[in-house]
């Protein structure tokens, strides 16, 4: 079984964004429903992954990064960018499903790695 990992990096800084609010959502029906929230580790990883095993089911996911309270705990306002959502589906449970998010106050970009 495969398992669903995240982490974030603050390319304004140039190392991990740490204790960043990620809420993770799974797609019922038409409607987004919250099934977990974490918050990143020094490393801008979480302590253990968002889903495995069992956990892990095909669908649709939504993570949403509170970008705006992150970046103002280092004294940076944000008036661009308030939180980032990464939409995305899992088809092989047996995959690992790594969402990597990289962010500045102005951009941010994601991929699917493994």
């Amino acid at each position: 079984m495969g398992k669903l990992s995240t982490h974030i990096l603050d390319t304004t800084i140039g190392k991990p964004a740490s204790d960043l609010e990620i809420k993770l959502y799974k797609k019922v029906e038409n409607n987004y429903e919250l099934i977990k929230t974490v918050f990143s580790n020094n490393d801008g990883r979480c302590d253990e992954a968002l889903l495995e095993k069992e956990n892990l089911q095909k669908g649709g996911y939504e993570l949403i990064f509170d970008v705006e309270t992150y970046f103002n705990k280092q004294g940076i306002k944000t008036e661009f960018l308030k939180d980032v959502v990464i939409r995305f589906y899992i088809e092989d449970v047996a995959q690992n499903y790594h969402v990597p998010l990289l962010i500045t106050p102005y951009s941010y970009s994601t991929y699917k790695g493994s």
